[in-house]
């Protein structure tokens, strides 16, 4: 096991580990470790913004809130805040635990706080808040992700547990030597491959695509967007129509059995419901066969090239990888099923060259060859409370309490939530519909906010208290599928008055009454210890053998021992599906569902699916609003992390945010490289800045997400935002009654140029403070 010197002053952050230097107390400047193949520019963005004016850096309540309580909820995004003590802000908090939990129980209390935050296994805010809220009595919390709720929904029911088989995917060394044809639905984005829950301390993708390419394997990029496999420059590009990939599969599928190029014998063996399905894609039940030409104006690709994207796969050793951004859409369950479908048909699954993916790219996780092992870990204890939505669906629980919804075969009524808390995360970037979020931000009685920064969540909260970076207090950097784990040493002091999220709920639970229990009697460093200390037993289940706490501390760094040999995905299955059975409820890949039939839902009727009467909507919309949105993750910050950093700002475009157009889309608006543009529907509008590029299919549109929300004039029901969020825009509806996921990429806008000076980008500055007295 290589280990590092005691020297090197090391910081992981989700998107990468760096070298820090520091002067008197301030980060003065960051640089990538050695071992990092490709690495990540985001933490160019630390030296300025850790220590700048955007910081919270003291605790602060809204005015309001502080004259009037939850009587002033409408006030939240409009008031000036006022700071004060920790002791103040510390009895506000408490109190208010104490009265709805008193007054309402725990269900009312929503333990949100979904998001990155900060790397590190200890510090973690969202393991803190609710380790925190388990031992005051359980919340109410949430399941799934933004990123891939239809695909965490769907796959169990067809293949398996998502987050499973990411963690076994086929590494690419053998992907390397063996595959032959590698089609990438949505591309492989390298943009996406900068980051990994708890550290990336290898982005590799970059030199597994080239390698793949200088070995031979072809590439074909299924994206409206060329630059989503900008790392094979000959790649060939099928433009296709967003949320049209489902059709196009349908059709390959069709093609494959037609033209008898399908794997009969491992269909027999290795799946189930074929007979169901093969009768769907031939037309009984609807009369439509679900030939190329039928696919070709769904999908804007001619049906011979269709045709023969199946001959090819067919032909060759095929790996298919789908994108996580494809499902975040309406019916986006169906495109991964669809994708499942295709390779099964191929014959291909377990085997070292061919196969399916979920997410090769979508993060630097899948396909890395290193072990699983994920590190230590905080123990969380668990929630009295079994109340959970999915995570998509918060607005529309804070609008309709006590309403019914349906989800995953459920009939499930929303909870009535009284106060959120959050720690770590930021629901003005994840979420859909902003305007309408604002609507259903101002429904709690109270909103607690742990923050770095003065988020647009932190200017819409009543409670906002200061919280450390990962720079300013020690922590253990790991993550799965990573293969280092880091000693990460205090850097820089806290900055002004901020607290840890560990310190913050040990001096609330100390007020409640749980205070032992809740910290267990342990400083940090003593967390720490005995975190690792009862990891060591799990790495050595997976060959790892890991140094006593007090050597792994004074080495610094750990880089675990490669697998003892590349894994493929589903190769035991493979080879005896009787002996090794899938998760399914058959044990089987399953074309047909009859579970997901049973639940009755007529957009997911039990087998892959195209839905004609959603299409029909989404044709409707874009008669009105031509332009199709695509919000794709940015390259210069993870999510809506350090947007105010020095590397995002450099791309705004008259500081906003930039939306990529097609000459042709913007020569008929008038619009001009550099141009201040308004995007807009019946949801909201945007200020952003155009770009002109001919690497986007014509009649689509392109806006990274993360751009922080900043209104022009907050007491409007739909306030222009200023600087370029794309969430001001998007639909919050549920991908389906299956996965209930975001739909953020079924997106119908227009575009026009801005008349007149555009108004100043204020998101980055903190709100107006106002003294108690006023």
């Amino acid at each position: 096991m290589k280990t590092e010197k005691p020297e090197h002053n090391l910081a992981v952050m989700h998107w990468g580990t760096y070298q820090i230097e520091t002067q008197q107390g301030k980060l003065t400047g960051v640089s990538p470790v050695e071992w990092d193949s490709n690495p990540s520019r985001i933490g160019e963005s630390l030296p300025d913004a850790v220590q700048g004016a955007s910081r919270v850096r003291r605790p602060a309540v809204r005015e309001g809130f502080l004259k009037n309580g939850a009587a002033s909820r409408e006030g939240r995004g409009r008031e000036p805040f006022v700071e004060v003590s920790w002791e103040q802000a510390l009895t506000l908090v408490a109190g208010e635990l104490q009265r709805v939990k008193h007054a309402q129980g725990n269900t009312a209390i929503y333990g949100g706080s979904y998001g990155w935050s900060s790397a590190g296994r200890f510090h973690h805010a969202q393991g803190q808040l609710h380790r925190f809220l388990n031992f005051f009595g359980g919340y109410t919390g949430s399941t799934n992700t933004y990123s891939i709720a239809a695909g965490e929904r769907i796959l169990p029911h067809i293949l398996g547990d998502l987050d499973t088989l990411q963690r076994q995917h086929t590494h690419w060394p053998l992907l390397a030597e063996h595959c032959e044809l590698f089609v990438a639905i949505g591309g492989l984005p390298l943009r996406n491959a900068q980051v990994n829950g708890g550290g990336a301390n290898d982005h590799a993708l970059q030199h597994w695509l080239q390698t793949l390419r200088a070995r031979g394997t072809r590439f074909i990029n299924i994206s409206p967007v060329r630059n989503d496999l900008a790392a094979v420059a000959d790649a060939d590009w099928l433009a296709v129509k967003p949320g049209s990939d489902t059709a196009l599969l349908l059709a390959v599928c069709q093609v494959l059995i037609a033209e008898e190029h399908y794997d009969r014998a491992f269909v027999d063996s290795h799946t189930v419901g074929f007979a169901p399905y093969r009768d769907y894609l031939f037309g009984k039940g609807d009369g439509v066969v679900k030939t190329p030409e039928w696919a070709a104006p769904l999908t804007g690709l001619p049906a011979q090239t269709i045709r023969q994207l199946a001959r090819d796969m067919a032909r060759h050793k095929t790996m298919i990888n789908i994108a996580w951004s494809v499902q975040r859409a309406r019916q986006g369950e169906q495109t991964f099923w669809a994708t499942v479908a295709v390779t099964a048909l191929l014959g291909q699954p377990g085997t070292p060259g061919g196969g399916l993916g979920f997410g090769y790219a979508s993060t630097n996780l899948a396909g890395a060859h290193r072990r699983v092992f994920s590190g230590p870990r905080l123990p969380q204890g668990r929630n009295p409370v079994t109340e959970k939505i999915p995570v998509a669906r918060i607005a529309d629980m804070l609008l309709k309490p006590g309403e019914p919804y349906e989800f995953d075969g459920q009939t499930l009524r929303y909870p009535d939530i009284r106060l959120v808390y959050w720690a770590g995360g930021n629901v003005f970037h994840h979420h859909q519909d902003l305007n309408k979020l604002i609507r259903a931000w101002r429904r709690p009685e109270t909103i607690v906010v742990h923050e770095q920064y003065w988020t647009a969540q932190a200017k819409f909260a009543d409670i906002v208290l200061p919280a450390t970076t990962s720079l300013e207090r020690e922590d253990i950097g790991s993550a799965s599928n990573d293969g280092f784990m880091i000693a990460m040493r205090q850097h820089i002091p806290p900055f002004a008055d901020a607290r840890d999220d560990y310190g913050i709920f040990s001096e609330l639970a100390a007020r409640l009454g749980f205070g032992e229990a809740f910290s267990a009697g342990r400083s940090v460093a003593e967390w720490l210890r005995v975190m690792y200390e009862e990891s060591r037993p799990r790495a050595a289940e997976e060959g790892i053998s890991l140094p006593d706490f007090d050597a792994f501390w004074q080495q610094g760094m750990l880089e675990f021992p490669r697998p003892d040999a590349p894994q493929i995905l589903l190769q035991d299955f493979r080879h005896d599906p009787l002996k090794h059975p899938l998760t399914t409820p058959s044990g089987k890949i399953e074309l047909f569902s009859q579970t997901i039939a049973d639940f009755g839902y007529e957009e997911c009727p039990g087998h892959p699916y195209w839905h004609e009467p959603e299409a029909e909507f989404q044709r409707t919309q874009a008669l009105h609003w031509p332009l199709h949105l695509l919000s794709s993750q940015p390259r210069t910050r993870l999510h809506s992390q350090y947007d105010h950093g020095s590397l995002s700002r450099k791309t705004k475009v008259a500081g906003r945010e930039p939306v990529w157009i097609h000459p042709q889309d913007a020569a008929s608006r008038g619009i001009h490289e550099g141009d201040v543009v308004k995007v807009f529907n019946p949801r909201g509008a945007l200020l952003a800045g155009a770009r002109l590029s001919e690497a986007i299919r014509p009649g689509v549109v392109q806006m990274s997400t993360g751009a922080w929300y900043d209104p022009l004039n907050s007491h409007d029901p739909q306030p222009l935002d200023k600087h370029g969020n794309p969430n001001v825009l998007t639909e919050d509806r549920g991908s389906s009654r299956l996965g209930q996921g975001s739909s953020a990429q079924s997106c119908q806008v227009e575009i026009e140029k801005f008349v007149g000076t555009p108004p100043e980008v204020t998101a980055w500055q903190p709100p107006v403070f106002v003294t108690r007295e006023r």
